[in-house]
């Protein structure tokens, strides 16, 4: 429900009551993962999404019941070959959904708010909420912040390592969801936890619904040209925070780059040299000027970051990559440089190479390869990383849909192999 943020903190800053249908566990080919949403106030308005619009229509209706109720639900919504009008998802996946109702006086709002506040400002925060497990426990939720509640460590007064909320008033079991939800924060993945099932946590196991929200990651663009404007357009568009660097204050503008978070006017090298980067970062290289590439790159491929990019033609690659093995970089620093940047997209114009840097952002990420999906009988819907985020991934089955129930739901052991 995170990525809703900024929209669910305005309702509850205006009092609204609402119900939040959220994505807890995926099988086969579901569109959105864990931690999509969908929100339904009492006045009929929706926002968000859960399925790319297979089941939005069945999981509208069940928002609506919840506010009328007050009840916590978990409904699995998979394929039926049997009738083809059923609701489900017609891409042949499972998803399980959990709606959570969210009145005036709901016990969770308190916490629901703070992490939507969290959200909505672009602080790093936890929310974990039971998913499955004892009815009672239901949608309880737990919200962490960075330096609160280690794992292992005790509870500490507000302020000073603690947390807010609670699953049940068992102050093992927060302790222990607390932890596990700061060690998904300190990776910044969203994801399920079970929790043991003794007695010092929960009888009969748990299932937690961890969401992690951190600041977006950073695109930073060296090389204030036209393609560079494309790029930032491109770069907010898929929720990067964009900085443009250019060593020429004449071309490094406001006025150039309005889009921009951030225009520096500084070297290249020595703004890269000063800025923090981590395993997220995106860094494009667009000066296409061995004076400003070289000495960048050197920098730039020694440094974390989860894509360096620079722009140029293959001749101009080539004399790039022996003045970089010239000033001592390895064979494996120079492995991670893409060079000619982006995807064979035929691209020509700004738009069309922002395009086909960007596809080649998203494929290093997820893990796609860059051809076509026709005919290549891989599957639509995957991340090379999707078991450390999401847990593993079900194979595909089939499920009738309708089956409601309150205190269990995530996929079965059989459906996850």
């Amino acid at each position: 429900m995170l990525d809703l943020a900024e929209e669910l903190h305005r309702w509850t800053e205006e009092g609204r009551a609402f119900a939040v249908a959220t994505v807890v566990a995926v099988g086969g080919s579901a569109p959105r993962g864990p931690g999509a949403a969908l929100a339904v106030d009492s006045e009929g308005t929706v926002i968000g999404s859960v399925s790319g619009g297979c089941v939005e229509g069945a999981v509208y209706d069940l928002c609506v019941q919840a506010l009328q109720d007050g009840e916590t639900v978990v409904e699995r919504f998979g394929y039926s070959d049997e009738d083809a009008f059923a609701v489900g998802l017609t891409c042949g996946g499972i998803i399980d959904i959990m709606v959570t109702p969210v009145g005036a006086d709901a016990p969770a709002r308190p916490v629901l708010r703070s992490a939507l506040s969290a959200a909505a400002r672009d602080e790093p925060a936890a929310l974990a909420r039971v998913v499955r497990g004892p009815a009672e426990l239901l949608g309880t939720a737990l919200l962490v912040r960075p330096g609160e509640a280690r794992r292992g460590s005790p509870r500490a007064e507000a302020g000073a390592g603690s947390y807010e909320g609670g699953l049940g008033g068992q102050a093992e079991l927060d302790r222990t969801a607390a932890g596990e939800a700061h060690a998904l924060l300190d990776a910044g993945r969203t994801g399920t936890v079970e929790l043991s099932a003794d007695s010092s946590r929960c009888p009969g196991g748990l299932t937690l619904l961890v969401e992690s929200s951190v600041p977006p990651p950073r695109m930073i663009v060296f090389g204030a040209i036209d393609f560079a404007a494309a790029l930032v357009r491109m770069g907010k568009f898929l929720g990067y925070h964009v900085t443009v660097c250019d060593a020429r204050p004449v071309f490094a503008t406001r006025t150039r780059f309005p889009e921009a978070d951030d225009v520096v006017v500084d070297w290249p090298h020595r703004y890269l040299r000063g800025t923090a980067t981590d395993e997220r970062t995106v860094l494009c290289v667009l000066t296409h000027d061995a004076k400003f590439d070289v000495p960048l790159l050197e920098a730039a491929l020694r440094m974390p970051a989860a894509y360096v990019g620079a722009l140029g033609s293959r001749r101009t690659h080539a004399d790039r990559e022996r003045r970089l093995r010239e000033a001592g970089l390895s064979h494996k620093e120079l492995s991670r440089l893409r060079a000619p940047i982006g995807l064979d997209l035929g691209a020509r114009t700004p738009e069309e190479t922002a395009l086909s840097i960007a596809a080649e952002i998203v494929a290093t990420r997820r893990g796609g390869t860059g051809t076509p999906l026709t005919g290549s009988g891989r599957p639509i819907h995957h991340d090379k990383t999707d078991g450390a985020k999401t847990g593993p991934r079900p194979r595909p089955t089939t499920h009738s849909t309708g089956t409601r129930f309150s205190s269990s739901g995530i996929l079965p052991p059989q459906a996850r192999s």
